[in-house]
């Protein structure tokens, strides 16, 4: 943040406070709001690998996952923009943005003429994402303070989880009913217009930063000290170790997901499962995802970020090897699968956002957290794209089995690089 935009913060009011407690009705907003925003990315888990392979006839992996890939580096750019547009813009006129980019989405999805259409509508979902998701988490930082980190990035990681995981169970029940389309791409319009009218409602949390701003240590070097944007972004993705197995493990642990997001319908379909069996796979795994954040949010909080991060890393390796070594019977392998992958990243985001807040100064903590988002959001697009070129080369289990080795890494490294810094 510039010297420039720093003192365009407005002083702190009277009144004004940090903590969950004392900003509770705004934080509810925003968790609902944040409810909204998974669900509508949630439109996707079940059908849009189906809707690639038998509506629109598309063989190979790789064109099935391209929608994935546009998902995922839309998003990821727009997260590293998000930090660098808090600058210019207000909190809130940014989450007003991104609700007015997605609005397309649903219906663009619903009757695509081809499916390059699909792809184009997932990098709008991808801007739509950065900036909601990426406003809500600061929003909800910049409430509550330095002691509940962990707790509020548990409820907003949570809410939107949730929302994922009970969309991709609607929508698998809708489409074993009344098809792969439109029905169930068409109630994405119903969370576009609740996340819009919600977020209208939404107050900006510019007070609440300069309140925490002034209880804070000047950062290194003074106010003209402050790192430029460039600066942050090095900092963040390499030069300090405990950002850099932060934003390593956010990278892999959305590898992973981007993988099963495009791998595992096909994968289940191919030994014998229907569509509404792989929509509890694809929903079990989002719903724990999401549940055990608000727990795990605050574990965090009391033993610290990183051995939360390390074995949720570890869980999820041991997860996607159960997905093979039970694959003789399908469903069970999906859902033994499903609750790995889920319990391990709810261990894993709410510790990784925390730590990097922790690590940065609230000066530059918004950059700080969108190079994080970007790196992680990368992840999407790595996975989609790895997945695909592994499962036409050969074959989709050995697409899982990579996927295992590269978290089980990702865990080793978290474990090397972290540390855990005392919060004020």
């Amino acid at each position: 943040m510039t010297q420039t935009t720093m003192a365009a913060l407005p002083p702190s009011p009277v009144g004004v406070r940090l903590g969950l407690r004392e900003n509770r009705a705004q934080f509810v907003l925003l968790v609902v709001v944040t409810a909204a925003v998974g669900a509508l990315v949630g439109l996707e888990r079940t059908t849009v690998p189906l809707i690639g392979t038998e509506v629109f006839g598309l063989a190979g992996n790789l064109a099935v996952f391209s929608f994935i890939i546009a998902f995922g580096l839309a998003k990821a750019l727009t997260n590293l923009a998000a930090g660098a547009l808090t600058s210019r813009f207000r909190r809130r006129q940014l989450l007003l943005a991104g609700w007015l980019i997605g609005v397309p989405v649903p219906f663009t999805l619903a009757w695509a003429p081809s499916w390059w259409w699909i792809v184009a509508a997932n990098a709008l979902l991808g801007i739509n994402q950065g900036l909601t998701w990426s406003m809500t988490v600061n929003m909800k930082i910049d409430l509550v303070g330095p002691a509940r980190r962990g707790l509020a990035t548990g409820l907003n990681e949570a809410a939107g989880y949730v929302s994922v995981g009970v969309t991709a169970l609607l929508t698998g029940y809708l489409a074993s009913h009344y098809g792969l389309r439109p029905a169930p791409e068409l109630i994405g319009a119903v969370f576009v217009a609740a996340g819009l009218a919600l977020s209208l409602s939404v107050r900006d949390t510019a007070a609440h930063l300069a309140l925490e701003l002034a209880r804070h240590p000047t950062p290194e070097g003074g106010p003209a000290g402050r790192p430029s944007f460039g600066e942050t972004f090095a900092r963040t993705s390499w030069r300090d170790r405990s950002l850099r197995g932060a934003s390593q493990a956010g990278l892999v642990n959305n590898l992973n997901d981007g993988l099963t997001w495009g791998v595992f319908p096909l994968l289940f379909a191919d030994h014998g499962l229907g569509i509404a069996a792989i929509g509890l796979i694809k929903g079990l795994y989002p719903l724990l995802w999401g549940i055990g954040q608000i727990p795990a949010g605050h574990l965090a909080d009391r033993i610290g970020r990183r051995p939360l991060i390390v074995s949720g890393m570890l869980l999820q390796a041991a997860a996607l090897l159960s997905a093979l070594a039970l694959l003789d019977r399908p469903l069970l392998a999906g859902v033994v699968s499903a609750i790995g992958l889920g319990l391990g990243t709810a261990l894993v985001y709410p510790a990784l956002i925390a730590s990097v807040s922790d690590h940065a100064h609230p000066a530059w903590r918004a950059h700080a957290l969108g190079t994080y988002r970007f790196w992680r959001d990368i992840g999407y697009a790595a996975g989609a794209l790895v997945a695909g070129v592994l499962a036409d080369a050969l074959g989709l289990d050995v697409t899982v089995l990579a996927a295992a080795t590269l978290t089980a890494a990702s865990g080793l490294f978290a474990a090397r690089w972290m540390t855990d810094r005392p919060r004020t």
